[in-house]
């Protein structure tokens, strides 16, 4: 007599409920954005779903990824949270910046270049840093982000600056200055205007 096999049908899988109110205001957030690396934005979009009540076939269908690939993150993010969505050690892809680093690239684009001149006390302008640049550009904002230890390309500053509607090109102003000597630049008139003189004809 033929014992029949029983097929053993595979656990479902489900994404833990939040820990938090915080933890899934990001997530939402992450899987909505347009801005996020587009890996976290996917992994983001399977723990929602996840949430919403959906199987890991669904999500795989309709995220166009492998099943197994769902399940994969959903017991990274099961086991370590927000931080599963990330890859692991070892990748091969660049390390996300903090949040602090993150902010500190906003703030830098937000302050006054130190190669910019200021006008002091005594009416002479003078700029913090003579080496420093003028103004801010996407190469020298990466260059002060990366001299402060921040591990950062010139891709990801734009990104981020972009994401924040942050400008860092500044419109140049001419320079004023009560020195008789100072010659301003600007558009000269042309010297072939004729000059009006007063008196009779």
């Amino acid at each position: 007599m033929l014992v029949g096999r029983r097929s053993v049908m595979p656990k479902l899988l489900f994404a833990r409920p939040p820990a938090d109110t915080d933890e899934e205001r990001k997530i939402r957030k992450l899987a909505g954005s347009r801005h996020a690396p587009g890996d976290w934005i996917m992994r983001a979009k399977m723990i929602v779903a996840s949430w919403d009540g959906e199987r890991t076939s669904v999500i795989a269908a309709q995220l166009g990824c492998h099943m197994q690939t769902v399940r994969e993150r959903l017991v990274r993010f099961n086991a370590e949270g927000v931080d599963g969505l990330g890859d692991l050690p070892g990748a091969g892809r660049k390390r996300r910046i903090t949040e602090r680093e993150r902010g500190r690239i906003i703030a830098l684009a937000r302050s006054d270049p130190p190669g910019r001149p200021v006008r002091d006390d005594a009416g002479g302008l003078a700029a913090a840093d003579e080496h420093g640049p003028p103004q801010w550009t996407l190469n020298s904002l990466t260059e002060a982000a990366q001299a402060e230890g921040i591990d950062v390309h010139r891709s990801q500053v734009r990104r981020i600056l972009l994401a924040e509607k942050v400008r860092w090109r500044h419109t140049r102003s001419w320079v004023h200055s009560e020195d008789p000597d100072f010659a301003p630049k600007g558009r000269r008139s042309s010297s072939s205007t004729p000059i009006r003189r007063s008196g009779p004809r």
